[in-house]
């Protein structure tokens, strides 16, 4: 057994023959016009443990996007892309815990590789569960009577209490994947020789998330100076009275409130935008914030903002990123985005970027190798840099503490 780990790997069983669920995280950035994927990073981190277990019948689940959003798509395309990485094909079921799906695993044969459909098209799937509950949830029913054993292998989902995370522990032997043993080995590295003073730099579109990941770095000790960019900027810009007008993004009076309260509590640590820029006909116009009549507009910020937190990154002890500050995929505005990793990976401090967009902008640009450390997760990555318990790994200690006396 792992025990440095304190979980049970792929290395603890023999999985030949065995119908293995591995729990990847192929969630990637999605072009909003043509819904094509934009980035493969994820899908081809997904098939390093897929590749391994090729003596086995493999089912493979992942979300993609959230329910309403232009991301929330089906998994074919990424059946495609698995199968070039893995260097075999991938079967794909339209469908998650149905009878289709149940009958494409049944049938399965060893080597096999099959993708289920967007695991959020179940219900439950978007909704989070004690380690218990989610073991009686449907998903969670209906697959662990197909299959042998669960790997979970989503690091950037390990924040997450979701049934495919944790609730298989209880019911089948739940094993760390290659993908999640390899960043918490990097992780304890990087560590090791982080300083102060800690910078970050909060870009992207998950509010909710990034709301949560900055108390959890300030409270950790992991955030001296925030830079805010990206659509939680505007939410703070609109809390402090900056930016009058609605943006229209859904709970935002909740989060305005909620990013108040953090500003008025750690104020001298949080910076925001002063320029903006719109998109204006066809063109990026660049406007100070108080010149920003309709925050639905806004694309990037402004070279004023990228100019001064350039500044405080060149200063940082340790840099953190998280999320785009801009619609990096538009060159009209990558501006932002391809200036702040420009200046991150030319930081004298240890560097660290996480999410899959940032991922997708700093090969672009062609400097991943010069970042210290690269990961595809976001909010999973700030809760355990901020010391924070993280429901994939309590999963992964109880299914050991139950499963460890099988271990071959």
């Amino acid at each position: 057994m792992s025990s440095h780990l304190e979980i049970l790997t792929i290395d603890d069983f023999d999985l030949t023959g065995k119908t293995v669920f591995v729990r990847a995280d192929m969630n990637s950035a999605i072009d909003p016009k043509s819904g094509k994927l934009l980035d493969h990073s994820r899908i081809s981190e997904a098939a390093i443990t897929v590749r391994e277990l090729s003596r086995s019948k493999v089912v493979v689940g992942s979300h993609q996007g959230r329910v309403g959003g232009y991301d929330y798509v089906s998994l074919h395309e990424h059946a495609k892309a698995l199968g070039e990485y893995v260097g075999r094909k991938v079967k794909f079921v339209e469908d998650v815990i149905g009878r289709a799906a149940m009958e494409e695993i049944r049938s399965l044969r060893d080597g096999d590789v099959l993708l289920l459909d967007n695991l959020r098209l179940a219900a439950e799937e978007n909704f989070e569960f004690t380690i218990e509950a989610a073991s009686n949830t449907h998903l969670v029913r209906r697959l662990s009577s197909v299959v042998d054993y669960c790997v979970l292998d989503s690091f950037p989902t390990a924040h997450r209490a979701h049934p495919s995370i944790v609730g298989f522990a209880k019911v089948r032997p739940t094993l760390a994947g290659r993908l999640v043993v390899k960043e918490v080995k990097a992780l304890r590295n990087v560590q090791q020789v982080m300083k102060a003073p800690f910078v970050t730099v909060l870009g992207g579109a998950k509010i909710s998330d990034r709301l949560e990941a900055m108390e959890a770095l300030i409270e950790g000790g992991k955030a001296d100076k925030i830079l805010m960019t990206g659509l939680i900027a505007l939410v703070f810009l609109r809390a402090v009275g900056k930016i009058k007008r609605p943006i229209n993004i859904k709970d935002e009076e909740r989060l305005i409130e909620k990013a108040g309260s953090i500003y008025s509590k750690y104020y001298e640590r949080i910076e925001l935008p002063e320029d903006l820029a719109i998109l204006s006909g066809d063109s990026r116009v660049e406007l100070p914030v108080e010149g920003v009549e309709d925050p639905s507009l806004v694309r990037d910020i402004g070279t004023n903002t990228v100019r001064r937190y350039v500044k405080v990154i060149k200063s940082a002890g340790t840099v953190f990123a998280s999320g785009p500050p801009g619609v990096f995929e538009d060159d009209r505005f990558s501006f932002g985005t391809n200036e702040i990793l420009q200046a991150v990976a030319s930081s004298l401090g240890v560097t660290i970027v996480s999410g899959g967009h940032l991922s997708t902008a700093l090969q672009k640009l062609n400097i991943k190798d010069w970042i210290d450390y690269v990961s595809t997760a976001g909010g999973a990555l700030v809760m355990y840099l901020a010391g924070k318990r993280l429901p994939m790994f309590e999963a992964l200690k109880a299914s050991s503490e139950l499963w460890r006396s099988k271990v071959a």
